[in-house]
């Protein structure tokens, strides 16, 4: 199966999702630095995957001393403000280390990063089993997913690409719509591309022709991921989430969220409490790196707020939030 990561020695190395897909291209880290900046320009992205890329990250300071992991994790905490499963995971290693004899910290670093990763991949197989139970035998259905949710976005099979892999496998599945998601479609270039080389039918869509598709009977329930969820359950994920979750509302369609229980934040009580990243402008004036808009004012947050009230359940590796 496809991997996002690798480590080989003191190097760990991770798959350029910018290029995909036309070229599998491997950035080399040996310092949390490069790390860091690998998340901030997405080259790595999915609150899981970067999760267990910042666990890595931490390791590869630990011959420098604790105090090379403290700056590093502040660094690595700063780098996506939206998904909660960055400093989760960066907390969890710091704490599983703190008092360790210096001597250890290499190993214990590692070990943790790789716990991270296992379990990550453990829940996405639970996911999709507790996911695949909502779905009635002998009955094929049509799904439509935003974004990237598969082995990119979290080490594993994936969320709700996880629950859709394991559709396809029992028969459940027809199809897959698949929404470019603007402006950097991870949906055309990474959802589009994991689903070929599964070879489980998809077809790629505009955004904007979600509501259509709808109003066509063509979807028989929506599937999405979430980077952080509040704790009255109210989900931040990818921009245009809302938009699916009110048409979906509109339609009567099962909307469904698929994390795993990392992602979610007890700390925070709304959905309005919880920071959306903004990111560059540049990401909507152009496209394909060719500037097609005059120098506009430009808003581009990268992530919307779902309230629950619009949310059918909510899947994790444990239990079914409904």
């Amino acid at each position: 199966m496809l991997s996002p990561f690798e480590l080989k020695g003191d190097i760990f190395s991770i798959l350029d999702q910018r290029e995909l897909p036309f070229e599998e291209r491997w950035i080399d880290c040996s310092r949390a630095g490069q790390v860091v900046d690998a998340i901030k320009t997405l080259a790595v992205r999915g609150a899981p995957a970067i999760g267990i890329a910042a666990a890595f990250g931490l390791s590869l300071e630990a011959v420098r001393g604790m105090d090379a992991l403290d700056s590093a994790a502040e660094e690595l905490v700063r780098a996506r403000p939206t998904a909660v499963n960055l400093s989760w995971a960066v907390e969890r290693v710091l704490k599983k280390v703190r008092d360790k004899d210096p001597s250890d910290l290499l190993l214990s670093t590692r070990a943790e990063a790789y716990a991270i990763w296992e379990e990550e991949k453990e829940a996405n197989i639970a996911m999709a089993e507790l996911g695949e139970s909502l779905f009635n035998s002998n009955i094929q259905y049509t799904i439509l997913t935003h974004c990237n949710t598969g082995t990119l976005a979290t080490g594993g099979i994936g969320t709700a690409l996880g629950i859709i892999r394991k559709l396809h496998s029992s028969g459940k599945l027809k199809e897959v719509f698949v929404d470019e998601t603007r402006p950097l479609l991870q949906g055309a270039r990474l959802t589009a591309y994991e689903l070929m080389k599964d070879d489980i039918p998809c077809t790629l869509i505009t955004d904007s022709m979600a509501g259509f598709l709808m109003r066509q009977s063509m979807v028989d329930a929506v599937i999405v991921g979430a980077d952080r969820i509040a704790n009255n359950l109210d989900v931040a994920n990818k921009i245009g989430t809302y938009s699916l979750a009110v048409l979906a509302n509109a339609h009567n369609i099962p909307f469904y969220v698929a994390v795993p229980m990392s992602t979610f934040d007890e700390d925070t009580k709304t959905g309005d409490g919880i920071p959306l990243e903004e990111r560059d402008p540049g990401e909507v004036l152009g496209f394909g790196g060719r500037q097609v808009a005059p120098e506009v004012n430009v808003y581009n947050p990268a992530f919307d707020v779902t309230p629950k009230a619009l949310i059918t359940a909510i899947i994790t590796e444990t239990r079914i939030f409904i």
